[in-house]
């Protein structure tokens, strides 16, 4: 998020930025919040995370790659592929979130075990 930015709206500008896509925000989903061991931190300082997770629908748009960013690649993948992928542990927050739909917003921790758990 940019400073002053509301998540809604940052959600909808990440999705355009990162995969030329045009993204309406259908609900929240929760909030992940999540301690960063310095053993784990790219800086090696301990911190917070705070993590906010949308469903979120395609309305338009043309899936790219981030053009000069970090996302090398953007492709659609089904729920039951992104299991043999090598992801991020926030990937399985935000699909038991999805999956769960729990009505205060909040998941049972994912371990993190590293930013990259799988």
């Amino acid at each position: 998020m940019e400073h002053a930015e509301d998540p809604f709206d940052a959600v909808i500008r990440e999705v355009a930025e990162e995969t030329g896509c045009d993204a309406l925000v259908e609900r929240l989903l929760g909030v992940d919040s999540r301690v960063i061991p310095a053993t784990e931190a790219r800086l090696g300082i301990e911190h917070q995370n705070i993590g906010i997770f949308y469903r979120v629908r395609i309305a338009g748009g043309t899936l790219r790659p981030e053009p000069n960013g970090e996302t090398a690649e953007s492709v659609w993948t089904s729920i039951p592929d992104v299991a043999r992928l090598r992801r991020s542990s926030l990937v399985d927050v935000g699909l038991a979130l999805a999956q769960t739909l729990p009505s205060t917003g909040h998941v049972v921790p994912v371990p993190v075990g590293g930013l990259l758990q799988h």
